[in-house]
Parts: structure tokens; sequence; C-alpha cells
């Protein structure tokens, strides 16, 4: 059967800050597909497919529970049909403020798991889009 499992809930008062998925047919280092963040206007559901222009990256290191670090960056992106956002080209494009907020979301988020975030650079449009053709 093909659908979502549900593996973890998200911890009392956490939301995500905009929809977050993955980008099909990719793996990162911690062995899932690349993770993304959607950012638009759009409230999607489960199992929705967008096609998104890749604005950039937060390239980051994730410690796990039991102490292994492995590379677990996040992409930002932006569905083509957004209206609100179709200026949004690159990283540079987004107010700061969303960026770092991004980014402290999933510091928290990662914290209340007992695993720790650590951003260790932002990229570029092209660059992030040449990582997701290198696989990261």
């Amino acid at each position: 059967m093909n659908c979502f499992k549900l593996s973890k809930v998200m911890p009392a008062g956490l939301v995500f800050p905009f929809d977050f998925g993955f980008i099909p047919n990719t793996k990162g280092e911690d062995g899932d597909p690349l993770d993304i963040i959607v950012i638009s206007e759009i409230v999607s559901f489960p199992g929705c497919c967008m096609d998104c222009r890749i604005i950039g990256a937060i390239k980051a290191l994730q410690t796990e529970r039991d102490g292994k670090t492995v590379r677990n960056d996040r992409f930002l992106g932006v569905p083509v049909v957004s209206q609100l956002f179709a200026n949004i080209h690159d990283l540079e494009d987004l107010p700061e403020g969303i960026i770092t907020q991004i980014e402290n979301f999933f510091k928290n988020y990662n914290a209340q798991a007992g695993k720790q975030f650590q951003v260790t650079e932002r990229v570029k449009s092209t660059a992030a889009t040449q990582m997701i053709q290198n696989g990261s």
C-alpha cells in the first residue's frame, strides 16, 4: 500500500512555520529523502505534490540522541503557482526574520526530541539546486 505512515507527533504547542515535506527521488545523509520547507500562502495536505522553485537551503548538522551526527539540510522552495511569493527567487529575497525563525524552529523542534540542530551555512538558490542534483 502506498501511503504515509505516522511515525511521531509534534510536541504540544509547536507547529511548522510553513509546509514541510520532502523532495521525491532524493536521499540525504540521514537516509531519508531531502527535506524541504515550502514557503507559501497555500495550505496543503499530506501527500500533496507541488512544483516548486528552490530558493536556497540551510545546511545543518543534526546530532541524534545517541550522539551520532549527520548532515540534515533543509531546502527552501516556493510553489511555482504562488502569487504572494511570486517575486521570491533566492534566499536573499526573503526577510531575514523569516529565515531566522525557520532556523530557530528546527533548533527548538530537535531540542524537544533530545537532538541538536546546528546551522552551518545558508546557501543561495543556484548552489542549493546543484546540491539536490548532486544528491546533497
